[in-house]
């Protein structure tokens, strides 16, 4: 293949999958030579991610049947002066967010998870790729205090938090957050081990749905282990190699059953 000069529309092609194979190993030689274009890169699927968590709660809804009916020819079309443009926002972001992939892979012999599934774990790594790469404002409160950590997020979120201890997994804890999760409240625990990688812990309560699995949004991004269980949900998001992602989550999770029976 001879090789070629990559743009910026390289950078959106790879994130839609529609880059040639046999032009991928050249595009991401190019991606690593170029900090700029990664940041880019970065901050591009950080958006997507944002995206598709801000619009999960719709993008499966079911046409309603006038409108598949206008579809289909089999009902007239009233055309309607809009009174604003805003619509015109949302569609463009909800065409954005429908190229957006997602997968889910049972752990354990868990099976295929739901719409729930991914609205927990789309908002977990969305807000991984944020905060994750932020230096000097990824936390709002440091581990150094953590007890007014716990007792903050706690109180904010509804349920009894403890942060879980995750140093013989080889990380210790940054700090935490409050976010926003839909209707809800959230709260996000980062860890960090000697390398500098990062993984990060998202809670939320008010979960009436039951499962666990994992979920990837984009390919090679990072990767959710996730719960839904006992009026809560939470999701462990890293990069690490599957087999040690989900030995932390494990851990994280049992921590986290303990805190709250406690």
């Amino acid at each position: 293949m001879t090789r070629r000069d990559f743009s910026e529309r390289d950078i959106h092609m790879a994130l839609d999958g529609e880059l040639p194979g046999d032009e991928r190993a050249a595009y991401d030689a190019w991606i690593d030579a170029n900090p700029e274009m990664k940041a880019r890169s970065v901050r591009y699927t950080a958006d997507r991610a944002a995206l598709h968590a801000a619009f999960a709660g719709v993008l499966d809804e079911p046409v309603p049947a006038r409108l598949s009916k206008v579809v289909a020819g089999e009902a007239p079309v009233r055309v309607a002066v809009p009174r604003s443009r805003w619509w015109l926002v949302a569609a463009a972001a909800a065409v954005l967010v429908v190229g957006l992939g997602g997968y889910i892979a049972g752990i354990d012999g868990i099976g295929l998870g739901d719409q729930a599934d991914d609205q927990l774990a789309e908002q977990a790594i969305a807000a991984h790729v944020i905060y994750a790469a932020e230096q000097r404002h990824a936390v709002e409160v440091p581990a150094s205090d953590k007890d007014h950590l716990q007792t903050w997020l706690s109180n904010r979120v509804g349920l009894k938090l403890v942060a879980p201890d995750l140093t013989a997994e080889g990380f210790q804890l940054v700090g935490g957050r409050l976010l926003p999760a839909g209707q809800s409240k959230a709260a996000m625990l980062l860890y960090e081990d000697a390398k500098g990688e990062r993984i990060s812990l998202f809670v939320t309560a008010e979960s009436a749905e039951k499962a666990k699995g994992t979920y990837m949004a984009e390919q090679d991004g990072p990767e959710a282990v996730y719960w839904l269980d006992k009026g809560y949900g939470c999701a462990v998001v890293g990069s690490l190699p599957r087999e040690r992602l989900a030995a932390v989550a494990k851990s994280a999770y049992g921590q986290l059953l303990a805190g709250l029976a406690s």
